[in-house]
């Protein structure tokens, strides 16, 4: 019974996840053809390419994307498993059909699309489209999900090559980026995709970080069995019971120490107020939390022999 309880679980995670990284990769959708493809912006990855080439040749963005990320994810399956692959898989899928719906809700009767901030407002829509483009892959990451493309690139050098993940994909990026020059020869249209990197970058980090915040409770309840129970079985969040005594009281207390996502906050107050409206509750906020249920530890450690 327990078992299967986990598995429900874990399968409501997964459900979670994927309609998370479709919202997510919506979002991106919509500041690419709301915003970067009408005033001729483009960015840094396999979306960049094909946003390149349409403006080349044409042919529709979502087609080339498909057809370069389909390339990468053969020698992603053969380099770097299945497991890293699925999610990726359904990524470019999802986006290939987003990119193509949301296409059409832009372009007029005449085929072209529709500027929607007016004429020469090629700064603010490359800000608007920027933000958009980061807070939709943000949504994706933050749901383990992937966009698919540059990702599996800058993966397999990474594991190949020493060369940071981070730097593989500033490298890529900004020769993509360059690459505009040789379709519109102005600079000014290079220069605007490196200002819609930034803000994505920026915008990207501001999310992923704002999601990822954590606080520390410490609950005292005389009712602490009903409440840890409570958070550990429906919030998936792991409770410490810690012995205290009240130094005015003399009496035992037992503490809760809870470490939650900022997120979850109005949830265990709300939890804890139905359970005991007496109880004392002291919310702090973390710096960072390392572990299971929580970012993982990025620190390298130094081999004997080393």
């Amino acid at each position: 019974m327990q078992t299967f309880v986990l598995d429900r679980h874990k399968l409501m995670r997964e459900v979670k996840d994927y309609l998370a990284i479709a919202l997510g990769l919506f979002i991106y959708s919509l500041g690419w053809s709301c915003f970067m493809l009408p005033y001729q912006i483009t960015m840094g990855g396999v979306t960049g390419i094909s946003a390149i080439v349409y403006y080349a040749t044409g042919i529709d963005m979502q087609v080339t994307y498909l057809i370069i990320n389909g390339i990468l994810l053969i020698f992603a399956l053969y380099l770097l498993g299945w497991k890293f692959c699925v999610k990726t898989i359904y990524a470019v899928f999802m986006l290939t059909f987003l990119l193509d719906i949301t296409q059409k809700w832009f372009i007029d009767d005449n085929g072209q699309f529709m500027q929607l901030l007016g004429p020469g407002q090629d700064f603010m829509a490359c800000v608007l489209g920027a933000i958009a483009a980061g807070i939709g892959v943000g949504l994706a990451f933050t749901h383990n999900g992937s966009t698919g493309g540059m990702d599996i690139v800058n993966a397999i050098i990474n594991k190949y090559r020493n060369i940071s993940f981070g730097r593989a994909t500033m490298i890529s990026d900004i020769l993509i980026i360059s690459s505009c020059y040789f379709v519109f020869n102005d600079w000014r249209r290079v220069m605007f995709g490196f200002v819609a990197l930034v803000i994505m970058s920026v915008s990207l980090d501001y999310y992923i970080n704002s999601t990822r915040r954590s606080v520390q409770f410490l609950i005292f309840s005389n009712k602490y069995e009903e409440i840890a129970d409570y958070i550990n079985s429906k919030l998936h969040r792991g409770v410490t019971v810690l012995d205290g005594m009240g130094w005015y009281s003399k009496q035992d207390v037992k503490v809760l120490v809870v470490l939650a996502y900022k997120r979850q906050s109005v949830e265990i107050f709300r939890l804890v107020k139905q359970i005991d409206p007496n109880a004392f509750i002291s919310q702090s906020q973390v710096i960072g939390v390392y572990g299971e249920g929580f970012d993982r530890l990025k620190v390298k450690v130094k081999k004997e022999n080393e």
